[in-house]
């Protein structure tokens, strides 16, 4: 699953009334690192897994609320219902996707549907017969079914005849093992799988909300009782710090926007000189972006990684080459084929988890397949690139890019970091709209437990997509848990500013 900024000043900076808006309150929950990769892997797969315990709590307000939980800092779920009686659900309430879907009582060869509640049209007076097939592709498996069309209620907030897809067939173990019922994505409809209506759209077309925005506030204190709060129709002043920051959205389906530079400590990668898209995610737990980028980090906060016997050849047999046509003034981009190790003029490859950021569906592929060594050619081109930008000595920056080669992240994602680390590791910071949003190391790095036991997980993951989508950056929550973000569908905009 997978999704912002301006100018502009937020014509609701308001203390939300409860007409018209629903408040979901998020319930915080300690890290739990013995299942964190299979937490890593649950954004587009599916596996957003929790625990045993079911956390509820009122937050004093006028306004309605959806009880949320939290599971490892990461997976956001509340209650919904739909139909007449109503049918309880547990939903990932993810704004990078767009369709609603809950398991059919129809389900009958598929035990992730006999785990989890199952939606009963029989039982509702409200439901009207749809019967269109639909199928929708995630990065650890697919589920498929039919559209159907029933009331949906979020908090106190009905919206009426929602098309939504009751799903007769769950194909991955990845839906086995999580313990929300469905998915309510807050994309746009671009990227909604039938072209079907998303929840949002109808809540606004209905007149259910004061304001065309709804807002997410994460508060990543591990210690905190209350872990957050999504309110629809409006933003809750407590929860943010000054004044909002907003970038327009570049691409409707995700909540898409440019992305000026990535800094480590001080410093720019270099990375985003031709231009970077970066998407906000409430269904992502960690930050991911360009292996390049990311192997960068790695080494700069003393990260995990794996030897790249291709990227040690490259540097060692082409270093030279690389850094002698750099210094000519030869395009970045056209180094590697000049050299004749890329056949292509694409700069990035692709990637077999591209789908958990596209659907197979929308993903335009690149022109021509690339070889590990073409790969690994264009890393070591962005590394010298910027150490040149930084008037490095050739054999420094060499022996630099020989070290990268080392913290090249694993295929499997996560990267494990020594916990006394942490006060000698550098801000890293995000140029969006000509403002730094930085992140310090105990914001970026996942800890849990204590004394031997004591585990420190790297907020960044490594995920390459393909021009023309890519370079993309995925903001989950460990961004969105720094900051209180607007998604201002009305001005097609994001909004930034400090959690409070």
């Amino acid at each position: 699953f997978l999704l912002l900024i301006s100018l502009w000043v937020v014509a609701c900076s308001l203390v939300p009334s409860s007409h018209g808006l629903s408040r979901i309150a998020l319930k915080k929950r300690s890290v739990d690192h013995s299942r964190i990769a299979l937490a890593s892997q649950a954004r587009l797969g599916g596996e957003h897994v929790t625990g045993s315990n079911d956390w509820k709590i009122k937050l004093a307000s006028d306004g309605d609320i959806v009880y949320l939980k939290n599971y490892l800092d990461a997976q956001y779920y509340g209650e919904i219902s739909i139909g007449t009686p109503p049918q309880k659900f547990t939903v990932i309430f993810d704004t990078g996707s767009s369709n609603l879907w809950v398991p059919s009582s129809k389900c009958y060869f598929s035990i992730a549907c006999y785990l989890h509640k199952r939606y009963n049209a029989k039982k509702s007076k409200t439901y009207t017969k749809n019967g269109k097939s639909c199928s929708i592709h995630y990065g650890s498996g697919a589920i498929s079914g039919y559209f159907s069309q029933d009331n949906v209620e979020v908090g106190d907030i009905t919206v009426t005849n929602q098309v939504f897809a009751e799903v007769t067939r769950e194909g991955s173990l990845s839906f086995v093992i999580g313990k929300f019922d469905g998915i309510l994505g807050l994309g746009f409809q671009e990227i909604s799988v039938g072209d079907a209506v998303p929840v949002w759209y109808n809540m606004v077309d209905q007149g259910l909300v004061e304001e065309k925005i709804f807002s997410f506030w994460l508060n990543r204190d591990a210690e905190g009782e209350v872990g957050g709060e999504l309110v629809f129709g409006g933003l809750d002043t407590n929860h943010f710090k000054g004044d909002h920051s907003y970038v327009p959205v570049t691409q409707k389906g995700y909540w898409q926007f440019e992305l000026d530079d990535f800094l480590i400590g001080d410093l720019s990668t270099g990375f985003c000189e031709g231009g970077c898209s970066a998407i906000v995610d409430s269904g992502t737990s960690l930050l991911t972006g360009p292996t390049t980028v990311v192997t960068q980090i790695n080494e700069a906060i003393g990260a995990e990684g794996v030897v790249s016997t291709e990227c040690k050849e490259i540097v060692t047999g082409y270093g030279d080459m690389i850094w002698d046509l750099l210094v000519e003034g030869v395009q970045p981009s056209k180094v590697c084929s000049q050299i004749g190790l890329c056949l292509s003029k694409s700069t990035k490859s692709s990637s077999s988890h591209i789908e958990m950021v596209v659907e197979s569906e929308n993903a335009e592929e690149s022109s021509a397949k690339e070889t590990p060594f073409c790969t690994a050619c264009q890393m070591a081109v962005v590394w010298i690139k910027n150490q040149l930008n930084n008037e490095g000595v050739k054999e420094k920056v060499l022996d630099y890019a020989n070290k990268l080669c080392e913290r090249i992240p694993s295929p499997a994602g996560e990267s494990t970091i020594d916990c006394n680390s942490l006060s000698k590791m550098p801000n890293v910071s995000f140029t969006i709209g000509g403002k730094v949003f930085s992140l310090a190391p105990e914001q970026y790095v996942l800890k849990s437990g204590e004394g031997p036991v004591e585990i420190c997980i790297s907020g960044f993951m490594a995920l390459d997509v393909a021009p023309p989508r890519g370079p993309l950056w995925i903001l989950g929550d460990v961004f969105m848990g720094a900051y209180h973000t607007v998604f201002d569908y009305g001005n097609l905009r994001l909004g930034f500013a400090e959690s409070a």
